[in-house]
């Protein structure tokens, strides 16, 4: 995809718009980074807290194999370079929710080098590189709502295991950025190694803007912490981006910065002036070894890497499924593992695939349900399409059966037995039913053999009326041709 894509239009011409992400995604581990303390979201103020934690004197931070595990896992899950000598370094600053005054973090030696991720927008390709993957622990959380005139510090999230993943400034719109966020996110949640709640903070980004005149060098930035929502990180980018241009038509300067955005106005605003790392006073925590890793550890972490998206869609296409349906499929893990269900199952591909995109999600959404609450089980859905497969219902009697598997949770077979609904193709009867709608619409008869093709439909519908949906459509539809001729 071209660069030139997106432009903003100043007074002055147009303008670049260069953007690049920093996301913190939360490890899916069941203790901390460094103490064996829990890690449930939800949990009541300073109930998860161990004494490493909260920075009690001679307590001593232990690494987490499993973090490391599935930090080690997302790298290779983006192509990245995966270095066997890491190192963690403190990063130095005083706030109210970080106990230690510091933050342990890896600035010079991460766990994960350089990697890629494809995205696509408007049809085209576009790689972004990712150039580290971090581990830090993540800091506590500041609570101000509590109290008219005091703020109070839970540190139930405080040693929590972050990746930090840091973008190129490859992306030049808020459409890519959105698309960049989507993948990554997907592939995180396919991998295991982050859920991908942003709106519970297990996932936000810190997103990098600045502006330029196309060709030139990169333009100051700003960064805007902590945004918590694909839609709101493309909201920054657009208001952050249109606010440089003001500013620099105006005849001002960009000041490096840190901003907050306002979800509710859609606006960034000023937090602080941008600290560079020597403000942080990095240097290697004396409490931890470097982590070495064998070529046993590495060996476990790629075997136990499932299908990603990207190459779960291209096998649903080769099963013969639209592009379309094959990306709607692997949007979501869980979408795809339930629908991998159904294909075990038995059921034909393609059409599974409609049904599930069409008849599944619509029912769903009405239900205001995800996939994973879905009253009709992967193998109660492949018996619906194989007795639709084989005759027994058709397309309409379908339709009710499942209508009747959403209320009750009873399976196909049963329904079908108990309702009566099975579909016939006998020709006896079918013929005596279309003698009798040939005999009841002698205008429109005489208007069809007139010429007036477009009517087969209507006598198509009303001996369907008349046998209440159980006639088969193929045998209406030639018992009907040799009818009317």
């Amino acid at each position: 995809m071209s660069d030139t894509n997106y432009r903003i239009q100043g007074a002055t011409g147009e303008w670049e718009v260069v953007v690049g992400l920093e996301v913190h995604a939360q490890v899916t581990s069941n203790a901390k980074l460094f103490s064996g303390a829990a890690t449930a979201f939800g949990a009541e103020p300073n109930t998860q807290v161990s004494l490493v934690d909260a920075a009690m004197p001679g307590m001593l931070p232990v690494p987490n194999r499993e973090c490391i595990r599935q930090a080690v896992r997302t790298g290779m899950a983006i192509d990245a370079q995966i270095n066997r000598w890491s190192r963690f370094d403190r990063k130095n600053y005083f706030y109210a929710d970080l106990p230690q005054g510091y933050q342990i973090s890896q600035l010079y030696h991460p766990l994960v080098g350089e990697g890629a991720v494809e995205i696509e927008v408007e049809d085209a390709t576009k790689t972004i590189g990712v150039e580290r993957i971090h581990v830090e622990q993540d800091a506590g959380k500041l609570m101000h709502d509590q109290h008219p005139t005091r703020s109070y510090v839970d540190l139930n999230r405080s040693g929590v295991a972050l990746m930090e993943i840091v973008s190129k400034p490859d992306m030049r719109s808020p459409a890519e950025a959105g698309a960049y966020l989507t993948k990554l996110r997907a592939i995180l949640r396919y991998v295991g190694s982050c859920d991908g709640n942003m709106d519970q903070g297990s996932m936000r980004a810190d997103v990098n803007v600045s502006v330029r005149r196309p060709g030139d060098p990169f333009g100051t930035r700003t960064e805007t912490k902590n945004v918590n929502s694909v839609r709101f990180v493309m909201a920054a980018i657009e208001h952050e981006a249109n606010r440089q241009v003001e500013v620099l038509e105006a005849g001002g300067a960009i000041v490096q910065e840190t901003r907050l955005f306002n979800p509710d106005t859609g606006a960034t605003r000023s937090m602080r002036s941008k600290e560079d790392a020597h403000d942080y006073r990095y240097f290697p925590d004396p409490d931890l070894l470097p982590l070495v890793l064998d070529d046993a550890f590495l060996d476990e972490c790629r075997a136990s890497l499932p299908e990603l998206p990207d190459a779960k869609r291209a096998r649903y296409e080769a099963l013969g499924i639209t592009r379309y349906n094959a990306e709607v499929l692997t949007a979501e893990v869980e979408t795809a593992r339930w629908f991998d269900t159904l294909l075990q199952a038995g059921a034909a591909p393609v059409a599974a695939a409609n049904w599930v995109t069409g008849e599944l999600f619509g029912a769903l959404n009405r239900l205001d349900k995800d996939i994973t609450q879905s009253p009709v089980t992967p193998g109660q859905a492949a018996e619906l399409l194989a007795l639709v497969a084989d005759g027994t219902l058709s397309g309409s009697l379908a339709k009710q059966v499942f209508e009747a598997m959403l209320e009750t949770g009873d399976a196909p077979g049963k329904i079908v037995e108990e309702r009566g609904l099975k579909q016939t193709s006998d020709t006896g009867a079918i013929e005596a039913v279309i003698a009798e709608v040939l005999a009841k619409n002698p205008n429109q008869l005489a208007q069809y053999r007139g010429g007036k093709e477009a009517l087969f439909g209507f006598f198509v519908g009303q001996t369907m009326k008349a046998m209440q949906g159980k006639a088969n459509p193929q045998v209406v539809n030639e018992l009907l041709k040799k009818a009317l001729a």
